[in-house]
């Protein structure tokens, strides 16, 4: 298990818990959003690599449209 915060939110996920699978759980949709982890912008290409420790901190953004 590790502890990380989410958007300011302390929670506790599973050991090899990667950005995808936090998005999945969440259910969010990868184009419409940005990631931030530990202070630096993390592609999309990358989010099934990027495996989540300990103390990681992750930003969500979700981009809206409108007029």
């Amino acid at each position: 298990m590790a502890k990380i915060q989410l958007n300011g939110k302390k929670i506790v996920i599973k050991s090899n818990y990667s950005i995808l699978d936090l998005l999945k759980k969440y259910k969010l949709n990868k184009k419409r959003i940005a990631i931030e982890c530990n202070g630096k912008i993390i592609q999309k290409n990358y989010y099934k690599k990027k495996y989540l420790k300990d103390k990681d901190k992750i930003e969500i953004v979700h981009f809206i449209g409108g007029g």
